[in-house]
């Protein structure tokens, strides 16, 4: 009788430890939709997007930071962060503000703006503006020859960053996941 009694709290305790680790992670996933949310309204960019270059950037990790600089959910670098405080009319910025949950998907979602409008000509902006975020500017117009130029089947071909391809891939898996976090609201 004793030994049933310790596995059945051995089970119980495992299911609750299970529980918790499904709340846990769910919690981490979902605690900044509202910014996600705002910032992808206010810049126009789809908000699973958002989400899915969080996701990749951060893991969902605020005071994250890269080896280059960037800085927050979505790693954004001081030049980017500039730009966006000045477009913004921010007086008194400092990149360090961008550590903000808010700032940060702000900043990030109007960079990402920037590069789908920039993009805009060719069949699926999005590779396009992933590569641009990932690898640079620099290194896209490398890959923008030819039929790269508007097809972006071809362009992912003519890519010869293996990282920036699977970084692309990975946030395009990662935004039909997260379409289920923002339901189309009809208006």
């Amino acid at each position: 009788m004793t030994r049933r009694w310790y596995l059945l709290v051995a089970v119980l305790l495992t299911a609750d430890l299970v529980g918790l680790a499904i709340w846990l992670r769910w919690r981490r996933e979902h605690r900044f939709d509202a910014h996600i949310r705002l910032a992808a309204d206010r810049y126009r960019v789809d908000p699973a997007l958002v989400k899915a270059v969080v996701w990749r950037e951060s893991r969902f990790q605020s005071n994250v930071r890269g080896k280059a600089g960037e800085i927050g959910l979505m790693q954004i670098r001081d030049l980017a962060a500039r730009e966006w405080a000045e477009a913004e009319n921010l007086s008194h910025f400092d990149h360090e503000h961008i550590v903000d949950p808010g700032s940060n998907t702000l900043a990030g979602t109007w960079y990402l703006a920037k590069m789908l409008k920039r993009y805009r000509h060719t069949d699926d902006p999005v590779p396009y503006a992933l590569a641009d975020y990932n690898a640079g500017r620099t290194k896209v117009l490398e890959w923008l020859r030819g039929e790269a130029e508007t097809n972006s089947a071809a362009f992912l071909q003519q890519m010869d960053y293996p990282g920036t391809r699977r970084y692309i891939e990975r946030i395009t898996t990662a935004r039909e996941r997260f379409r289920r976090d923002f339901p189309v609201v009809a208006r």
